[in-house]
Parts: structure tokens; sequence; C-alpha cells
């Protein structure tokens, strides 16, 4: 009885800390799930949405829309029991003043993942019902193998999805409706000529 009782026990964020806070891990429903490095495939997609990102990630300028805090492989921290390392995530600067630091327990304001066939059941189901329970406004979610952008926003029923994004459009997706993006861009088809 004492072991199949330990054996529900949820861990804690505390628990997730005590194993370094470098460390490469999520814990997703109270379970910690070791968080694998990313092949070049993944890494490319991720590296691409950044470099194109950097348009918004700084203060609001002239050139450039701006107002955003953007950061890659991030740990947020969504309760007691849900710390996700997320592959890229966002802040708007007039909702979140200064840049977060460490594990950050402010909800963010756009979140993307990048699903790889070893996890995308893990961002499908259980991040993104963690996520609208926490009110994040935009999770976008990218298949690279698919080579699809999928730009959900929140709404009290559920995401929802105007529509998906394919390879080779250029689109306008909030909360970057700010500029166009060309989605050849985020799969190496085309380079960023900004």
């Amino acid at each position: 009885m004492l072991s199949s009782m330990s054996a529900l026990a949820k861990l804690t964020v505390d628990e997730l800390l005590a194993q370094g806070s470098d460390v490469r891990a999520e814990l997703i429903h109270g379970e910690i799930v070791q968080k694998a490095s990313p092949f070049w495939p993944h890494s490319s997609v991720q590296g691409q949405l950044l470099a194109w990102l950097r348009r918004f990630n700084r203060r609001p300028g002239e050139k450039w829309p701006g107002g955003w805090w953007i950061g890659v492989e991030i740990h947020v921290i969504y309760g007691a029991h849900q710390v996700f390392c997320h592959d890229l995530v966002g802040w708007r600067r007039e909702r979140v003043p200064e840049m977060p630091h460490g594990w950050i327990p402010v909800r963010p304001d756009w979140v993307c993942e990048i699903l790889s066939p070893t996890h995308e059941k893990r961002d499908l189901v259980d991040k993104m019902g963690v996520l609208h329970e926490a009110g994040v406004p935009h999770y976008w979610v990218i298949d690279r193998e698919e080579r699809e952008l999928f730009p959900y926003r929140h709404d009290p029923r559920g995401y929802l999805l105007p529509r998906a994004i394919a390879a080779g459009e250029t689109i306008r997706a909030a909360p970057f409706e700010a500029l166009e993006l060309r989605t050849g861009i985020l799969f190496g088809d085309e380079d960023d000529d900004e």
C-alpha cells in the first residue's frame, strides 16, 4: 500500500530545482521528464525563428517594432507541479518591464514549441492544456516534418487555430503581425535578408 501511494505522489518545482538550475528537464503533471538536446533540424528551425524575432526582441525603435523579451530554452513555472523549458518564449515589455531571469514564474505572452516525434503529445496535449489554463495568449507550434506553422490563439473555450501555415507562405501572425514572416525562412528554403 505504501509503495503505491508514493508512486502516485507528484513531484514539485523544488524537487526539480534540486537537480540544478541548468538541468535539461521539465516537470509535467508532477513527473520529471528529461528534455533531449535538439538535433540539427530542430535547432535550425529554432535559430531561424529567433533570428527573425530579433526585430521584436528589443526596445521599440524607428526601424523595428521591438517591445518584447524573447528567449530560447527558458524554464517557466506554471504551478507547483508544472515547469516547462520552452523552445522559444516571450513576454511583452509593457507587461514585464524588467528582463526575466532564472526560472520564471510569470506567465509568458507567447510560447513556441517545435515538434519532434518523441514529444509530440507533450507539446500538443500536456503543455497546451497547461498553457491554456494559465492564460498564455499565443501558442505557436511548428511541425518541422510537415513544414507547417500552427499559430494558436487563446480563447476561453480552448486554443483556436485560424489556419495552418505551410512553408513558402508569407503571413502576419499574432502576436507579431506588425511584420510579415516568410515561412520559407523557418525551414531553410530562403534567406532572411533583413
